[in-house]
This record gives structure tokens, sequence and C-alpha cells, in this order.
């Protein structure tokens, strides 16, 4: 009976910690890999350099501690204007009221897209949902333009009563041929999850596919 494990173990240990600790208690459903950005650096440290772990945890942060929405507010630009809306005659404000023109003028965000510089390709992106010795893919954070109501959002995109926001999302996969990115919107908790709550995997193929 020594050996017996009681079936209450797991509440008992958490029963039995005493003071602060330095360990991470924050439940996420994104892979630890994938905040780390990436780095051009050697592995083997040159003496005066800053090893490697200490150059990635400080671009982490950094780039953890910047907000698109913030970037795009300091630079003039209306998040919810860089979506296209139905054309609307009925409800033209005058010029006199404006000062830009009757018609608005719009340009979809495709032509100005350029993975020139990216630092990585789109399969590199979501392999970073792999952890090690799992063969199960997990979501990859991001930011997306997406609306603030689900519903109307999915019948019609472009009304003119949907409020587009920037959202943290789970990226679960990648489509080649479209080139768009399947996200998830993520709840309260940061967490990605399905209806019934389960962790949504392998970009949310079912075992029947």
């Amino acid at each position: 009976t020594k050996f017996k494990m009681p079936g209450n173990f797991k509440s008992l240990l958490d029963k039995q910690v005493v003071g602060p600790s330095t360990e991470d208690l924050t439940e996420s459903d994104f892979p630890v890999q994938s905040f780390n950005p990436k780095l051009q650096m050697p592995f083997k440290r040159i003496p005066g350099q800053n090893p490697r772990k200490i150059e990635v945890e400080r671009r982490k942060r950094l780039y953890l501690s910047f907000d698109i929405a913030e970037l795009l507010a300091s630079k003039g630009i209306d998040s919810n204007q860089l979506m296209p809306r139905h054309y609307d005659p009925e409800n033209i404000p005058p010029i006199e009221e404006t000062k830009d023109p009757v018609f608005p003028i719009y340009l979809p965000l495709q032509v100005f897209d350029n993975d020139e510089f990216d630092c990585r390709t789109p399969e590199e992106w979501i392999s970073l949902g792999l952890e090690p010795a799992s063969s199960d893919r997990k979501p990859v954070p991001g930011k997306a333009l997406l609306p603030t109501d689900d519903v109307l959002g999915h019948e019609d995109p472009k009304s003119h009563e949907l409020i587009y926001e920037w959202i943290d999302v789970g990226v679960l996969d990648y489509d080649k041929e479209t080139d768009l990115y399947l996200v998830h919107k993520t709840d309260k908790k940061g967490l990605v999850r399905d209806e019934e709550g389960r962790p949504i995997l392998n970009g949310g193929m079912t075992p029947g596919g």
C-alpha cells in the first residue's frame, strides 16, 4: 500500500507549494518556440559579443512590446478603414463636411504585399507550431484584422456596420493556392479552443479528414 498513489495526488501537490516560485504557471495553447525571433547569429560566441540566448531573449521582449494598432495609429492610419466596404450612394457626405473626395479612395492591401524581406516563409511560420517529440501541430500566435461581430462578419464582410480591429489569433494553417492563412480568435484567457473547449490541433483537421 506504500506505493499506492491517491486519486487526488495533483491537488495534494498543489497544496504543498511553499513561498513564491519562478515557474511559469500561465496556461497557453502556443508552443514556447513560436515566440522566438529569427536570429542571424553564430551559435559559437565571439569574445566581446552577447551570448546567442541573451540576444534572442532581448529581441523577443522587444518584438512583444510592439503593437501594430499603435504603430499604425501613430502614422495617422485608421485600421477600420483598411477594409473595403460596399458602395453606398445614399450615405455620401457633402463635400463641405469632409476634406476627402466624394468617392472614397481604396486600394486592396494585396497591392502593397511584399514578402521580399520576410524573415520566414509561410511554411516556416506554420512549422513553429511543431514541438519536439510531438506529432501534433499547435497554433502559432499572431494578430489579424478581423470584424468584432463574428456572425455579420461571416455573412457580409464588407458591411458598413462592421468594425474591424487587430485581434489576437492562433494561426492554424496556410493555403498555398490562395496565399491565405487560416486563423482562429483567442478567447479571454488567450487560448485557442473549439466550441467544446478542446485545443485546436493540426489546423483543425479531424482524424476523419
